[in-house]
């Protein structure tokens, strides 16, 4: 359980690492990632007045019924690209990406990669 508990805290420092020079502007908000065992969140924010523009994760009630069914992989690759339409949406095109300390691997790039493909650029 300590070794948990260490990976923990060694990501929490990579991100507060990353923090100090990752930040989000109304123009160019930050694509904030954050993945738990099951599920997978995304958020656009813009640090200037601390507020979410938009936001998506496998537990969106529109995502959440076809995300059930797919690995979490695909469901990552899903909720990049509704992330990427809701910023769209609002008129978003440019973004930071802040991976939050998490290895720039598996279900993080799968998602990034979608989010690119569906518009987003960064």
């Amino acid at each position: 359980m300590a070794n948990v508990r260490n990976k923990e805290l060694a990501r929490q420092h990579r991100h507060s690492r990353v923090r100090q020079r990752v930040v989000g502007t109304p123009e160019r908000p930050r694509l904030n990632v954050f993945r738990s065992l099951k599920h997978i969140y995304v958020q656009l924010v813009d640090d200037t007045v601390g507020s979410t523009v938009a936001s998506a994760s496998t537990l969106d009630p529109e995502i959440r019924e076809r995300a059930s069914s797919l690995p979490k992989m695909a469901a990552a690759e899903l909720v990049g690209e509704i992330v990427a339409q809701r910023a769209r949406e609002k008129g978003i095109t440019k973004v930071v990406f802040d991976r939050a300390g998490y290895a720039y691997h598996g279900r993080v790039q799968k998602l990034a990669e979608a989010a690119r493909k569906s518009g987003l650029d960064f």
